[in-house]
């Protein structure tokens, strides 16, 4: 007979990335992708478990983030807020917020 040892494994859980937008803005469009160019030219898209979150039918979400400006990005380990970023200008500025995470 075996020892009866049951191994745990917890499953590994991605950070979450939150991208608020707004789907009006010109801005917020531009900066989606460059968020995609970030996450494809360093071979990390699967490094977050992206969410994007319009704020016109969020508004909920973004009063619960406190995301005063769009677009802004969001962080979230555990159930915790780990760093946002808001308003990025272009891919370094994204590239430089994710790079804690990024390999």
């Amino acid at each position: 007979m075996g020892s009866g040892i049951a191994v745990q494994t917890e499953a590994i859980v991605k950070p979450r990335l939150v991208f608020f937008h707004s789907s009006f803005s010109g801005h917020c469009r531009r900066v989606e992708g460059f968020l995609a160019q970030v996450l494809q030219r360093r071979r990390n898209h699967g490094t977050f478990q992206l969410y994007r979150v319009a704020s016109e039918e969020r508004p909920d979400l973004v009063e619960r983030f406190e995301v005063d400006e769009m677009p802004t990005l969001v962080v979230v380990e555990g159930r915790k807020v780990q760093a946002r970023l808001a308003r990025p200008r272009g891919c370094r500025d994204i590239e430089a917020f994710l790079a804690p995470w990024l390999n």
